[in-house]
Formats: C-alpha cells, sequence, structure tokens
C-alpha cells in the first residue's frame, strides 16, 4: 500500500509543499516506483491571490490548479478539513455534499493559512466589510458599485479603513482612484484610516514611514492614529474618544491569526496561533506532522529573523515544508529552511509603491519605478508556475529559497 503525504489548503505554501513533494519523489522514482501518493485537500482547485484582494475585480484574483496538479501527480480532495486527529494519523474531510470521509496520513502538512481577527466590536461583523477572502472582497466591490445608484451625499463617498497595517495602507490608497471610477470621476471621495498606534504602518518600521505618510497626504487620506474603533453601524464609526465618523462603508483590516487547525495539533504556538516549528518545518512534538505557510512560526536565518505572514514567505515555506516531509519518508537527508533574503514592496494605489531591502527596510525606490516592481509581483511572481511538468516541479526546489525576486 502507498504512503500517503496530504496537504491541508491549495494557498501559496500549500501549492509549493504538494510541488516539492512531487519533485522529491520523481527525483528517486527508480528507487520508490510509485510507493508515495501526495494529496492537497481543499475546497477548490485554484490558488486565490490573496496579496491582491485589496485591487478592485477582486472576484478574478485566482488561478485555477486542476490541470497543474494532474500533470504533476498531485491527487486533489475537493473539501473542507475540520478535525486532525495526530494519534491516529487521520484528517476528516467534509465534502460540497456535507459527506465525510477520512483520509489516513504518513506525513501531514498543514498549510490551511491565516484568517482575519474579528474582535467583539459592537456592530462590526453586521456592518463592517473585509477583504481576507475572495469572497470578502468581492461583497465589498458590490456593495461599491451599489453606492453609485444613491444619492451623492458626504457619507456615500466616505470609506473608513480600520487599521493601518500592510493590508489597510494597500486598501486605503488604492480606494480614492477605486472609489472615483464608480461614483464619477467629479465626485469628493474621502478615505480616513483609524489605526491604533501611534503611527501608521507600526509594523513596517521607520525607514519607508515618511514615503507612506507622503503618499497618504499627497491622496488626501485622513488619518486617525492613536485611535480605536468603539462601535460600527450602518451609517459609519465611533471611536473610543467618542467621535464619530459618517460613512457607509467600513472595512475591517486589524490581525490576523493562523488557521485554528493548529489548536488540533500538540506543540508550542506563539501569540498568533502559529506552530513553532524546526529547521525542518517540523513540530517537534509531532514528528509526523509539517507546519507550513501561515501556519508556522520558523526562523529564516541566524540573525533571530522569523517568517511572516506574507506570500513571500509562503512560497519558501512551501517548498521546504513538501520536501522535508517526502525526503522523510524516503528515509533521505532534508534541507533546511532558510531564506536570507527580505524585502518589502508596499503597493501605494495611484501614488506608487515603495520598495524596501533587509528587515530594516532600507528604502531601494518608491513612486513610478516602484510600482512597476509590484506590478510586475503582482501579475507574475505570485501566480502559479507554468510551463512542462518538470518546469512547474522545478520551481519548487528549496534552493531557490536562497534567491531574492527583488
Amino acid at each position: 500500500m502507498a504512503q500517503r503525504i496530504v496537504i491541508i489548503g491549495s494557498g501559496f505554501s500549500g501549492l509549493y509543499s504538494a510541488l516539492a513533494a512531487r519533485r522529491l519523489i520523481e527525483q528517486n522514482k527508480d528507487e520508490i516506483g510509485n510507493g508515495i501518493d501526495v494529496v492537497m485537500v481543499a475546497p477548490e482547485p485554484r490558488l486565490v491571490t490573496r496579496p491582491r484582494l485589496y485591487e478592485a475585480n477582486a472576484a478574478g484574483m485566482s488561478a485555477p490548479l486542476g490541470e497543474l496538479l494532474a500533470a504533476t501527480g498531485v491527487k486533489f480532495v475537493r473539501g473542507v478539513v475540520d478535525v486532525i486527529r495526530t494519534a491516529d494519523k487521520q484528517v476528516e474531510v467534509v465534502d460540497p455534499t456535507g459527506e465525510r470521509t477520512n483520509i489516513s496520513y504518513d506525513r501531514l502538512v498543514l498549510a490551511a493559512g491565516s484568517r482575519l481577527v474579528k474582535p467583539k466590536i459592537p456592530g462590526l461583523r453586521e456592518h463592517a466589510f473585509s477583504i481576507d477572502t475572495i469572497a470578502e472582497a468581492a461583497d465589498l466591490e458590490a456593495h461599491l458599485k451599489r453606492l453609485a445608484k444613491l444619492p451623492s451625499i458626504p457619507a456615500r463617498n466616505t470609506v473608513v479603513v480600520c487599521g493601518g497595517g500592510f493590508t489597510g495602507v494597500e486598501l486605503a490608497t488604492e480606494l480614492p482612484r477605486r472609489l472615483r471610477a464608480i461614483l464619477g470621476m467629479h465626485e469628493k471621495v474621502k478615505v480616513v484610516v483609524v489605526e491604533k498606534a501611534d503611527v501608521i504602518g507600526p509594523d513596517l518600521g521607520e525607514n519607508p514611514r515618511p514615503i507612506i505618510a507622503q503618499a497618504l497626504a499627497d491622496l488626501e487620506i485622513e488619518t486617525k492614529l492613536g485611535s480605536t474603533v468603539a462601535s460600527i453601524d450602518g451609517d459609519g464609526v465611533v471611536t473610543a474618544s467618542g467621535e464619530r465618523i459618517d460613512a457607509m462603508t467600513v472595512v475591517w483590516t486589524a490581525g490576523v491569526e493562523a488557521t485554528p487547525l493548529t489548536k488540533q495539533i500538540p506543540g508550542d504556538k506563539d501569540k498568533q496561533g502559529r506552530l513553532l516549528v524546526d529547521s525542518d518545518l517540523r513540530v517537534p512534538s509531532t514528528p509526523d506532522v509539517f507546519a507550513t505557510g501561515d501556519a508556522a512560526c520558523a526562523r529564516t536565518d541566524d540573525k533571530g529573523n522569523h517568517t511572516l505572514m506574507s506570500c513571500q514567505h509562503a512560497i519558501p515555506l512551501g517548498r521546504s515544508a513538501g520536501h522535508n516531509a517526502a525526503a522523510d519518508l524516503l528515509g533521505i537527508q532534508g534541507q533546511p529552511y532558510t531564506q536570507p533574503y527580505y524585502g518589502t514592496c508596499l503597493d501605494l494605489g495611484g501614488w506608487g509603491a515603495v520598495v524596501c531591502d533587509g528587515w530594516d527596510r532600507k528604502v531601494l525606490t518608491s513612486g513610478g519605478p516602484a510600482k512597476e516592481i509590484k506590478a510586475w509581483i503582482n501579475s507574475c511572481v505570485i501566480y502559479p508556475p507554468k510551463g512542462s511538468a518538470e518546469e512547474v516541479l522545478a520551481a519548487a526546489d528549496p534552493a531557490l529559497n536562497t534567491v531574492s525576486v527583488l
């Protein structure tokens, strides 16, 4: 009976885990024959380009994976994993009809990503939009288009973005031109960012902050720093200081946490719920389980840096997790995960973008030239590899993790 590697998730880390496992198995097929199956379990055989969901036309921000998986020998099971039994080495899958089945594994790769944190703020779940999933981003876009049928009043033309981190800044800077394209080029639109920290982009560091601030100012985006949202209703938000902002559109972008499936796997977690993994991306207390992407907290280098919840880390993490899971079953030496290069490319909407190098985010370029780099990343780098099966599998070589894309 064939051994089985089960991969939960079809995102960046899930896709590259599957391809990396198949790559190593193919390289050793003369020794093992067809003795190891690679099975991906996900709701649909598609990759959602989640980093692009702040843009217009979000409903189309995905890439089909069916043909790619079939061509590379990855078996696909459509469904949602909601139970992991590490003691039995099984997962429970609920298919689209509601039928429940068990799938056994010899090695498990958890690549189920992360989700937006929605705290218990009155009215948040009832009245706020988000762009965490493709469906949520499409709902926001449909709402914005419906606004065009309403009378032109300040509240209709105002959007409040709750959270001034990476996602909040990218969405906020994109919104002015999106709103004008929908409401009319001569409409006066208003975008307000509410951020609890005293600075914009608190996790982005000091180096790019003046550029971000300049872009916000040039785009006439207001910021409410050192402010939190106390409540949300159908007509706007009220901050903790009692200030009311009238707006027909409120978008929540603040905070993410790992997939709740990490709670079903014994092992230490960080404050975001990510499993702490070793250099092979194995969960030390559960040696048959590997965690990757947003479900894992891994050291990137020997300088004390750790992975972030971004596709920039998810793709290399997937390469390493899939490779090492397969290597473990093949009885050969794995390749410890390492990713010495780190860069930041932040979209700033109609103003441009900013590209930074290193963990201290030294600014390399900004404005129009940076926007060209961001467009290349969004249209090429984050999409599935193309070409023959051999070329696709080659893109999952963990040796590529030491190469910078910037």
